[in-house]
């Protein structure tokens, strides 16, 4: 469950970010409240799953997560720009999302070992 608790704050991230910009610098009260409820669930989950995933993985797969989504969120929301260069960088970024989660044990101590 830690792992869906993980993903799911991940694309609540994605939403809080978006959510930063949809604001317009917080001077949108509706859009602003919705960002700030994100923030807090996305944080939330992301606490919840680092009760059983190491944190340099959580944390890593955590942002790694929102970064990709909100670069994603960008090109089809905002019309960003999506060169060849941004996909490659974008696929390695997944390909280190997926890395970290494939070699992580659930229930690792935070020093690595395994209970």
């Amino acid at each position: 469950m830690a792992w869906v608790w993980l993903f799911l704050g991940g694309v609540s991230e994605v939403v809080w970010a978006y959510g930063l910009k949809a604001s317009e610098g917080f001077t949108k009260p509706a859009v602003s409240v919705i960002t700030i409820i994100f923030m807090i669930i996305s944080f939330y989950l992301f606490a919840k799953s680092m009760q059983i995933i190491p944190i340099g993985t959580g944390y890593a797969i955590f942002t790694g997560l929102g970064a990709a989504g909100t670069v994603i969120a960008g090109v089809f929301l905002f019309e960003e720009t999506m060169g060849p260069m941004k996909v490659i960088f974008l696929l390695l970024l997944f390909v280190g999302i997926i890395g970290l989660k494939v070699t992580t044990k659930e229930g690792q101590e935070v020093s690595g070992e395994e209970e």
